[in-house]
């Protein structure tokens, strides 16, 4: 188990981003004078382009009828014409109204769609519209942008602003109330139907609802940021995502979670993701139009298409529209930010997008990886090439499940492949290994047995293995690899034996395979002479033994390391190496005058030691930085808070935490030894650079820290598991009692859920009932403890068994899985038939349920830090509940 601490994933405003003074080689203070002062009014907008509608018809300068019946794409219900009936202007205003359609018609309504396209396309600025919406069931009015020339490909790639949505305004809500929301969203990513959306609803206060008065929605839109209001109330903020990197240049993760784009690039053809201003920095259209029902309106509210409301017609208004440009800068649309505090706020107005997290560089830590141990590793299907046969899942009495491969007339080969067109597993996904960690010390290790020998009895048996799409691959005798006494090989595998094979990854290497994108693994006879060849595999994996091994740095222990040197920033001082009690031994002693200043360790050429950055990247998943301190005298100011700073590559990025917001959480006390943890994942997370770490240091607050006397020991980055298999580092949350540090729990209902005996196999398991109040139940984490699942991310698993003794008295209530991890934003919620199994309860039966890690990370989970783990009925719908859990764990499959 890996203790995490709570506080630190809570205290994202605590971390320092202005300081009084810059620390740690002439860095800066870190002070944004370009943040947007919300205060501050706004002058530079330029009207440059509107439609007030003052005349008598439309403008056809302005606006293109668009005239089909092809339902938007959204299954819609009306044909769009350029019928004066369902769109025209008077008394100042446009009017697009949906009517009935004919008896007979193509589509059961008529109404209109106007747009701009190449008479009025834009890049930036404040486009604005005042209208009043219609109302009714499967009424869909829309304000929206659409680019005019698609660079980036087809839908979405290249973008879709939606200003203003609306669907079924007045109609009732699941709780009775009228629906007043108006929606703002994005559209970009991967083409459909893998493209991905982001936006945020608003209603007007005091119940007020759209479809009565008029009302103005607006974007503001600039370079990399959109902003959308009602009424000029800001809220939802949307920005392009901003990836961190690190000091070698390379893609750590993402500080802002945004929009993103993916298109071909046009140099090499490649498809690729893009973290940029793509692909909202091109122009685009106005669109106007109101359909009716559709996928979204039908399937929400009263569901369906309420005709009666639209038997006289429903008639979308439109005041004017108007298009601003910031004269300040047109070029990028900023300087005329109409904001408000909370306009960049993620618990307010920000909106966080959907782009994917790039992957950060290898840690060059090597962590094994089990492709088949009994259980099929989504990943890793087992795979014929070219028979077109299907490898088996069968029993065997010796190893129990293994995979059955059999040859036929038809040549081919056979083994296990990672390689996206071969997953057919939902929960799989393509995922090449980094073996190269481990070229030295590893091998490809299995046990094969063969059941029935092929016709030809002197064909040769090869072992293949390829990379990177099969540009590089190695191919050797399988009996190189037999393992087992001399006398005992023979030129081909024994029938009806298990028997061992290893190959190192050095001859592997060797033979011309790149081990850095391992995906295919392969035992065969030779093309074309395998006909009735049975054989099975198991334990096949790539592993190394001695488990990982993890870079460390010990700065200080009885004596500074020379490349490290103690340190006072700005008071002038020399701090010394002083003999404590018999456990310390040599101390880094640290002392505080009248002068102002921070106090460490520091590696940068200005500093007298070295110039010897730690890159602490391998140490992401799981890795430490530990002190112990004692203060000797405290500051002569009793309110003076202690204070831990960490800096990077120059003072580039840093991260400044009170001392308590250790994973110990304490303050220090004087005359006491005490020891404080940071996790290198945490400190990362809060926008550390962690490969080119050169400062540490341990303070009282800037200007209270006067007659401080402190000294520090045992500094060091280390991980706790080094030299240990970090691949099986699982643990077990329930087997006949809870883990230490995790409790059964019910989180609403006010129960007990206890320890109960169950049959011999089980013996004492969870059990959990529900009663009349809605709740959730499962296992729950002491309030500093979080599990660090990362190192199994690539073949590890949530798995537990569970019987109803008693189902919920609604039947129809779905069993879900959740997860939660510390990170409060991220959480999972499954149905149990998304488990590998696939399964629902079944009432008085012990059933399996696993759920691989790798598809609760992919659906947004961090698995760094879980903390919760729930099994349930759907919320409200538990009543008279009874069911038991066992062998509960986190664990490779």
């Amino acid at each position: 188990m890996t203790k995490k601490a709570s506080q630190l994933s809570r205290i994202a405003a605590a971390i320092s981003v202005a300081t009084l003074f810059g620390c740690g080689g002439g860095a800066t203070t870190s002070t944004d004078i370009d943040v947007v002062d919300p205060a501050a009014p706004v002058s530079d907008w330029e009207l440059v382009w509107s439609d007030e509608f003052d005349g008598n018809s439309i403008d056809d300068d302005n606006w293109t009828h668009e005239v089909n019946c092809d339902g938007g794409g959204n299954n819609e219900s009306q044909c769009y014409t350029d019928s004066e009936d369902n769109s025209f202007v008077s008394d100042g205003s446009l009017k697009i109204v949906a009517l009935p359609a004919e008896e007979g018609a193509q589509k059961p309504y008529t109404s209109a769609r106007l747009n701009t396209r190449y008479k009025a396309d834009f890049k930036y600025g404040r486009i604005e519209m005042r209208a009043k919406l219609p109302s009714g069931q499967g009424s869909w009015p829309a304000f929206w942008m659409m680019p005019t020339d698609e660079v980036y490909g087809g839908w979405p790639r290249s973008g879709e602003i939606d200003i203003m949505e609306a669907v079924n305004l007045k109609a009732l809500d699941a709780d009775g109330n009228p629906e007043s929301h108006i929606h703002g969203t994005l559209h970009y990513g991967q083409e459909w139907p893998n493209n991905d959306s982001s936006g945020k609803a608003y209603s007007l206060p005091d119940g007020a609802n759209p479809a009565d008065d008029f009302h103005t929605y607006a974007v503001e839109w600039q370079e990399g940021e959109i902003r959308w209001y009602m009424d000029d109330y800001l809220y939802a903020t949307q920005r392009r995502s901003e990836v961190r990197y690190n000091a070698n240049g390379d893609a750590t993760g993402l500080s802002h979670r945004g929009w993103y784009a993916e298109y071909f690039e046009q140099g090499t053809g490649e498809l690729t993701t893009h973290w940029d201003n793509a692909p909202f920095d091109q122009e685009f259209y106005i669109i106007l139009n109101f359909a009716v029902g559709g996928d979204w309106p039908a399937n929400v509210n009263e569901t369906g298409i309420d005709a009666e409301a639209f038997v006289e017609g429903q008639t979308y208004e439109v005041d004017y529209v108007r298009v601003y440009e910031c004269a300040s800068n047109p070029d990028t649309g900023k300087g005329c930010e109409t904001v408000r505090p909370g306009y960049n706020s993620l618990d307010d107005a920000l909106v966080e997008g959907e782009a994917p997290i790039p992957s950060p560089p290898s840690t060059g830590v090597a962590q094994n990886l089990t492709i088949f141990d009994g259980t099929p590793n989504p990943n890793w299907p087992a795979w014929d090439c070219c028979g077109g046969s299907t490898p088996a899942l069968v029993e065997d009495a010796e190893q129990g499940q293994v995979f059955e491969f059999a040859i036929n007339e038809t040549p081919t080969v056979m083994g296990f492949i990672s390689r996206a067109q071969f997953i057919t597993d939902p929960e799989g996904e393509a995922s090449p290994f980094d073996a190269s960690p481990m070229e030295e010390t590893g091998s490809v290790k299995f046990d094969l047995k063969v059941t029935s020998l092929p016709a030809n009895a002197t064909t040769n048996w090869l072992f293949k293995i390829e990379s990177s799409e099969g540009s590089t691959a190695a191919e050797l005798p399988l009996m190189d690899g037999y393992v087992g006494p001399a006398d005992t090989a023979g030129a081909a595998p024994e029938q009806g034996v298990w028997e061992s094979y290893e190959f190192p990854l050095s001859a592997l290497a060797a033979a011309g395979l790149d081990t850095s994108a391992i995906d295919v693994i392969m035992v065969f006879p030779a093309w074309d002479t395998g006909n009735g060849a049975v054989y099975r595999m198991a334990n096949v994996e790539i592993s190394q033994e001695g488990g990982a091994s993890y870079p460390e740095l010990v700065i200080f222990e009885d004596g500074q390391n020379p490349n490290w040197p103690m340190w006072d920033c700005c008071g002038g001082s020399t701090p010394t190496e002083e003999m404590d009690n018999e456990e310390h031994g040599l101390t880094a002693e640290f002392r505080i005058g009248a002068e102002p200043t921070v106090m460490g360790f520091i590696t940068r050429p200005e500093s007298g030691g070295g110039d010897t950055p730690f890159d602490a990247t391998a140490l992401t998943d799981g890795g430490l930085l530990q002190f112990d301190m004692r203060v000797v005298s405290a500051p002569s100011n009793a309110e003076a808070s202690w204070i831990f700073k960490i800096e990077s590559n120059g003072a580039s990025t840093a991260v400044e935490l009170p001392l308590s917001d250790s994973v110990e959480g304490q303050e220090p006390v004087e005359g006491e030894w005490q020891t404080y943890t940071f996790t290198i994942s945490e400190l990362q997370a809060r926008g550390l650079d962690v490969s080119a770490i050169d400062v540490i240091m341990v303070f009282p607050a800037w200007g209270t820290g006067e007659g401080a006397v402190y000294r520090l020991d045992n500094v060091k980055f280390y991980h706790p598991e080094s030299g240990e298999d970090a691949s099986g580092a699982g643990i077990t949350l329930f087997a006949d009692t809870a883990a230490e540090q995790w409790s059964i729990w019910d989180c609403c209902g006010g129960s007990t859920p206890t320890e109960e005996v169950d049959d011999a196999e089980h013996g004492t398991v969870a059990e959990f009932r529900i009663g009349a109040t809605p709740t959730v139940m499962g296992f729950l984490a002491d309030e500093t403890v979080s599990f660090d699942a990362s190192s199994l991310l690539s073949n590890g698993a949530i798995k537990f068994e569970m019987k109803v003794s008693s189902m919920p008295n609604d039947a129809s209530a779905p069993w879900l899985f959740k997860v939660e991890s510390i990170n409060v934003s991220s959480a999972v919620e499954l149905p149990m038939l998304a488990s590998l199994e696939g399964a629902d309860p079944v009432e008085g039966e012990w059933q399996t349920y696993t759920f691989p890690l790798q598809t609760l990370y992919d659906a947004g989970l961090d698995i760094s830090a879980i903390n919760v783990i729930m099994m349930f009925p759907a919320w409200g719908q538990g009543e008279g509940a009874v069911y038991r859990i066992d062998n509960v764990e986190i664990a490779a499959q």
